[in-house]
Order: structure tokens, then sequence, then C-alpha cells
């Protein structure tokens, strides 16, 4: 289980924005992980809200692994 940035960079491509550009708004090394699909900070990612004018759920997404579930 994890969180998958997929949809941030989708996002991206869509709108034709660079990595770059996304720096004005986050450091070097959370934009590293954020390529990494490691956890960021709650305020990197209202961050990237803000300079992408988008909801959370635009930009991340929770993926389940199916051997841990509990029924």
């Amino acid at each position: 289980m994890g969180f998958s940035y997929e949809r941030l960079w989708e996002l991206t491509l869509k709108r034709r924005i660079n990595k770059t550009s996304l720096r004005a708004g986050i450091t070097n090394s959370t934009l590293s992980r954020l390529s990494k699909d490691e956890t960021v900070s709650m305020e990197a990612l209202a961050r990237l809200c803000e300079a992408l004018q988008c909801q959370l759920e635009e930009i991340i997404e929770y993926k389940l692994e199916n051997k841990d579930r509990v029924e």
C-alpha cells in the first residue's frame, strides 16, 4: 500500500507544466520524493494544489495492497 503521484504527473503533462515550474512552490527534495512516490508533508501537497489550482484527489492516489486486506 502507498501513495502514488501518477495523477500529478498526468496533470502536469496535460497542462504542459514542467518540473522546474513546480519548484516554485516546493523544495527540490520534496520534488524528488514525489518522483519516487515517497510520502511528503500535507503542507507541500497543499502548496502544489494552490499552485496548480486543483483538489488533492487530482494529484494523489492511495493504493491498497490486496494481501493485507481485512474482511
